[in-house]
């Protein structure tokens, strides 16, 4: 896994796909406040450089050594000590852990405030083989209702919730992968309309998750 995300490291570190977004916006504003931010599987470091630009000390973490992250870990196993951080996100990078519960779990743990995630909702079997080919490494998108069953389970409650709608270059999405010939024509086929005029429109879902103590309060930065 680390030598495949290796070799896409720089065309995701240029990708404009990740560096904007409405979602990565929300990101930002959610943070607001806190001091300290862990940025998970950080990719091409784009939460990490919004974050940084707001003014938080943003340690980030990815297990692909080519991301060039600060700490080399994957989500579901994070080197660092309970409540290490005001905040911990993740964005756009899930439905590709093997274990997603597992890391919501994990970011909980680490985190002393609040928890932020953003990824590409779960719209139906089509969309999921869609991905799946464009991608080996697709594990699955989840639904509003999953995420929200996550995030409970890991001792959160979700404060905001909000859905985006993402469109941009469907040439740049499927050679980031090096998706082609066949198996591109097959992914393109399954989006349906989700493509116009050379575009791709998928949606995204943003929560904003905030750490409940054992007396039934929130915690606070």
């Amino acid at each position: 896994m680390s030598d495949v995300w290796t070799a896409r490291a720089q065309a995701y570190r240029v990708s404009d796909a990740h560096a904007q977004g409405e979602d990565l916006d929300q990101l930002v504003a959610w943070a607001a406040g806190a001091r300290t931010a862990l940025d998970v599987a950080t990719g091409g470091g784009h939460v990490a450089r919004r974050l940084r630009d707001a003014g938080l000390e943003v340690v980030t973490s990815d297990p692909s050594p080519g991301m060039q992250p600060e700490v080399i870990c994957h989500a579901e196993d994070l080197p660092f000590a309970d409540g290490s951080f005001d905040v911990v996100a993740c964005r756009t990078a899930q439905h590709h852990f093997a274990d997603v519960q597992g890391a919501v779990r994990e970011m909980a743990r680490v985190s002393r405030d609040r928890v932020l995630f953003v990824d590409t909702v779960f719209r139906g079997d089509d969309l999921e083989r869609a991905e799946k080919l464009r991608d080996p490494s697709h594990v699955r998108n989840y639904s509003e209702a999953e995420w929200a069953s996550f995030v409970e389970a890991a001792g959160l409650r979700v404060e905001e919730t909000a859905i985006f709608r993402h469109t941009f270059d469907l040439a740049a999405w499927l050679a980031r992968t090096g998706c082609e010939g066949g198996e591109a024509e097959q992914a393109v086929a399954l989006l349906g309309d989700r493509v116009r005029d050379g575009r791709l429109t998928l949606d995204k879902v943003a929560l904003k998750a905030v750490k409940v103590g054992g007396d039934g309060r929130e915690g606070r930065a």
